[in-house]
């Protein structure tokens, strides 16, 4: 296969590049840039243009590719500190990019992202599905590449592709610099002896190899379910764990500096849909992969911190020293070097007819000068004085050199000269510097701006769903009040669990009935999501949710604590909790106190409504069981199956059906035996054709037969059909 790699020099680059030649597939490269001495080993034919050029449709023409693999998030063309320029130089290579691959129509295109396209954290893994939020002019570049790919695919109907990684780290190449947790907690370590960490910033990262690895199945996959797919290991970490990893694998003590504030900001990609497809297993752990990373930094520090290095110790620290005064005496080297051969001229020009008159000790002077200011010019002019008197001594004596007033001018007429073009010098580089600090504060106090934009543009949005929430809050709120009444009795918590969804814009919605102090049991869930904590709780053992649900107020789970809902609101009737109604997919821009208002409203209006039914099915209790137990009669159990069924259908409980033989016909004995034996939120009752069956809430099969198990043991013969 003939496979094209589009992008920078850089470790990823040189894995794929090595991954695919071990495949046996011929590689094509074109870099992006006209640079010509990199070397690229197993390349079969490098092209060194940038994407702009009109070279780019002939490239591909010529190369044919059956796969082009753009770099996109891990290009080195782009220097991102310059953002502002090179989101428009970035867009415009990619669209001539993608211009000369749909001319061609061969093959696919896959275009390479990252965890940058969603600026905002989420207490959940990230899917595919999750609209994209950027922050920042590289996410908002990679979400038009994304967008560019996604139109292009749709409107010519091209194979194209968009794989978005995880924070990707491995071992750096000598002096680069790379964009991962990782790599930068390993160089403040190196410079500074310490590591600034923030623990409630969680995010997931992938070695290098694996990432590859991975990327490679979906690469040569012939017919992909998908077209965009999220590779990541999926396994959090925190900025702290990372700090202590790093700190355990480098020599020296490094500090960990606690700096916690602000709110929780997790964010890691949801691979579920690409490890379905392809299967996954990750090589490298945290532990191995960051062990390799330190280790090989700290083992080349003097490539990665250089002059920035100040803590070194032994070797390290000297080698620094003798470096930086080789580098303060180049210049001086280089002054002493060129003084030789200006001394010859001078000489050559003494008595010469064309070249009596020019003066080359000033022009010698004037050129350091202007090249390395005033202290060079200085010790240019010893040079040049030590010079002129060495020549003058041919024909002189020292005595008369000393008593000769011209000898006096023409000295004092060049270190003036060099002196005043020296100190010119030296300001105009002092101006250019103060620039160059000025342009970089500004552009850091521009990337603050931006940042402070992006959440007040967000804060904005939240405040234009609020209100747009509150104008059409009437108009919900009468749809709930009038679609619940219009539900049968035993209908009503089922529709509270899909309005709630509808209302509070949640997927999944859990509805737990309070058993007693300690547990609650589950009722109805609108996604296999929300039933996470299973079909029982023993809801008094988690505290924080607990404790704000006996408040009577509405739980949010700030620090997106794992196995909570993200907002949960208790249902009561007389001081007594009788249900527990839980979010667990709103996002966390929406937990806010307001949502938590409209949160409590509509429960109120739930809880009217249950009541309501509650205190309609109780005045009936004498018309639905069989008198002096708690067997539901033939009409009353039957509505009761077909709501749970019809629920069942809908996907918001899960039920089964036991039926049920027993001796005699003393049905209030019947009722005390079997009520020693099931759960409280069973349900006993005869069917049409007159056979005793139990209806077992959020049970499946292995759990209808254990409690079939159950009534055997107990003398009680449970029909083998489960419905």
């Amino acid at each position: 296969m003939d496979v094209l790699l589009i992008g920078g020099s850089n470790n990823m680059m040189n894995a794929m590049i090595d991954k695919f030649n071990k495949e046996g597939h011929c590689v094509f490269l074109l870099t992006g840039r006209e640079e010509r001495h990199l070397f690229y080993k197993h390349v079969f034919e490098r092209y060194n243009y940038t994407y702009e050029n009109e070279i780019v449709k002939d490239i591909f023409r010529s190369v044919n590719p059956d796969l082009t693999v753009f770099m996109g998030a891990y290009d080195t063309n782009f220097d991102w500190g310059s953002a502002r320029e090179e989101i428009v130089r970035y867009t415009t290579g990619l669209m001539n990019i993608l211009s000369a691959y749909s001319a061609v129509k061969k093959g696919r295109f896959v275009y390479f992202s990252s965890q940058e396209v969603y600026g905002f954290h989420n207490g959940k893994n990230v899917s595919e599905a999750e609209p994209v939020s950027p922050r920042g002019f590289k996410a908002m570049a990679l979400v038009q590449g994304e967008e560019m790919c996604s139109n292009y695919r749709k409107a010519q109907g091209l194979d194209m592709m968009v794989l978005r990684f995880d924070y990707v780290y491995g071992i750096p190449g000598r002096g680069q610099r790379e964009d991962n947790p990782c790599f930068r907690m390993c160089m403040e370590a190196l410079r500074t002896n310490c590591i600034s960490v923030n623990d409630r910033h969680a995010f997931s990262m992938l070695y290098l190899k694996d990432a590859i690895e991975l990327a490679y199945k979906a690469l040569t996959e012939p017919t992909p379910k998908e077209c965009c797919y999220h590779i990541s290991s999926m396994e959090e970490i925190n900025e702290l764990q990372l700090a202590q990893m790093i700190c355990r694998r480098m020599a020296g003590k490094i500090q960990v500096i606690n700096n916690t504030v602000g709110d929780n900001f997790r964010l890691v990609l949801d691979g579920r849909k690409y490890k379905e497809e392809y299967g996954q297993k990750i090589f490298t752990d945290y532990e191995t992969g960051v062990a390799k990373v330190a280790q090989y930094m700290e083992g080349h520090r003097n490539f990665f911190v250089g002059s920035e290095n100040t803590e070194g110790k032994g070797y390290t620290k000297l080698t620094h020293h003798i470096w930086t005064i080789i580098r303060k005496l180049v210049p001086f080297i280089e002054n002493i070097i060129f003084f030789i051969p200006f001394f010859m001229l001078n000489n050559r020009a003494v008595g010469s007819q064309y070249f009596n008159k020019l003066d080359f000790y000033l022009l010698y002077v004037l050129l350091f000068a202007v090249v390395h200011g005033q202290r060079q010019a200085v010790f240019s002019g010893i040079l040049a004085t030590a010079g002129y008197f060495f020549r003058q001594m041919y024909e002189r004596t020292g005595f008369d050199i000393l008593l000769d007033y011209n000898t006096y001018v023409w000295v004092a007429q060049l270190f003036i000269v060099g002196m005043v073009v020296g100190y010119m010098k030296d300001q105009l580089r002092d101006i250019q510097d103060e620039n160059k600090k000025e342009v970089r504060y500004l552009k850091r106090k521009m990337d603050d701006i931006a940042d402070i934009n992006d959440s007040n543009v967000q804060m904005k949005q939240n405040f234009e769903m609020q209100v747009i929430n509150q104008r059409n809050s009437l108009g919900k709120i009468y749809e709930l009040t009038s679609s619940l009444e219009n539900y049968a009795p035993e209908q009503v918590l089922f529709s509270a669990a899909k309005v709630l969804s509808e209302l509070m814009d949640s997927k999944s919605v859990a509805v737990y009935v309070v058993a007693n102090e300690d547990y609650a049991r589950l009722f109805s869930a609108t996604s296999q999501e929300a039933r996470e904590l299973g079909s029982s709780i023993k809801y008094s053992a988690m505290e924080a949710l607990c404790g704000e649900l006996k408040e009577h107020r509405v739980y949010i789970n700030k620090d997106m604590q794992k196995d909570f809902p993200l907002m949960a609101a208790g249902v009561y009737e007389q001081e007594k909790m009788k249900f527990i109604l839980m979010l667990w997919d709103i996002p966390w821009r929406r937990m806010t106190l307001a949502e938590a208002n409209r949160f409590t409203v509509i429960c109120a209006l739930i809880k009217d409504a249950i009541v309501r039914a509650e205190r309609y099915l109780e005045a009936l209790k004498s018309h639905r069981y069989v008198e002096g137990t708690d067997i539901l009669n033939e009409d009353a159990f039957e509505i009761l199956v077909k709501s749970f069924l019809d629920a069942n259908l809908q996907g918001l409980t899960e039920c089964e059906l036991l039926s049920v033989s027993v001796k005699g016909k003393d049905w209030k004995n019947v009722s005390e035996k079997l009520k020693t034996v099931i759960r409280r939120t069973d349900y006993l009752g005869f069917r049409k054709n007159g056979e005793l069956q139990i209806l077992l809430p959020n049970t499946d099969k292995d759990g209808a037969e254990s409690v079939r198990k159950r009534l055997i043991n107990a003398g009680i013969f449970a029909g083998e059909q489960v419905v």
